[in-house]
C-alpha cells in the first residue's frame, strides 16, 4: 500500500470541539468541564458548608444562619506577615462576611451552570489571592510548600477555565454567549 492510497481523516474533523477563541479537542472540551464542575462544587460547598454549618468545617453551632462569622476564624488567625494587622480588622466584619459568602456563592453558581467563567475568574482567584495572603508567608504558616498553595492553583485553575470557554462543553456557556446583553457585554462571558 503506498502513502498516496492512505486516507486519514484529519483530527480537526474527528475530534475538534471549537469554541470562540480557542480549539480543543473533544476529549480536552470534557476534561475542562469536570475541572470546572468540581472546582464550582468546592466553591459552592464552602458557601453551603459555611452558611448552615453542615459539620465539614464549620459546626452547626458556627453556621452564618445561627450568628456565627465566616471570615472571623480564618483572619483573626493570621499569625504572621505584613497585613496580619489589617486581616486581623476586617474579620467578622459584616461586610466582609457579605462579600466573602456572595463571592463563593456567586463564583460556585457561576462554574456549575457554566456562565459569566470571566467574571467567576477573577472574583475567585481575587478571593484565592486574598486567602493567600492571609497565609503569608505560606512557609511560615505550616505549608509544604513556601509559593505555590492551594490558593494560588485554583486561582490558576479559574483563569484556564476562563480562557477556554470551559463552560461551552457540559453547561449553558454557548447559550450565555448569544444572549443581546452578553453580547454587546463580552466581559459577561
Amino acid at each position: 500500500m503506498s502513502a498516496a492510497s492512505v486516507h486519514h481523516t484529519p483530527v480537526s474533523q474527528l475530534e475538534r470541539v471549537e469554541a470562540p477563541g480557542s480549539m480543543l479537542t473533544k476529549a480536552a472540551a470534557k476534561s475542562l468541564a469536570v475541572l470546572r464542575i468540581g472546582t464550582g462544587f468546592v466553591f459552592l460547598w464552602a458557601f453551603l458548608d459555611k452558611t448552615f454549618g453542615l459539620g465539614y468545617s464549620t459546626p452547626s453551632a458556627k453556621a452564618w444562619i445561627n450568628g456565627g462569622s465566616p471570615t472571623k476564624g480564618f483572619l483573626s488567625s493570621v499569625d504572621v506577615g505584613p497585613l496580619q494587622s489589617a486581616f486581623h480588622a476586617m474579620a467578622g466584619t459584616w461586610w466582609a462576611n457579605w462579600l466573602f459568602m456572595l463571592g463563593m456563592l456567586g463564583v460556585g453558581v457561576a462554574l456549575l451552570a457554566g456562565v459569566g467563567m470571566r467574571i467567576a475568574a477573577a472574583s475567585g482567584a481575587l478571593i484565592m489571592a486574598m486567602m493567600w495572603l492571609a497565609e503569608w508567608p505560606v512557609g511560615a504558616t505550616g505549608s509544604t510548600n513556601p509559593f505555590a498553595d492551594y490558593h494560588l492553583i485554583y486561582a490558576l485553575v479559574l483563569v484556564v477555565l476562563a480562557a477556554a470557554y470551559a463552560g461551552h462543553t457540559w453547561g449553558l456557556g454557548r447559550l450565555w454567549a448569544k444572549l443581546p446583553f452578553v453580547q454587546r457585554n463580552r466581559w459577561l462571558i
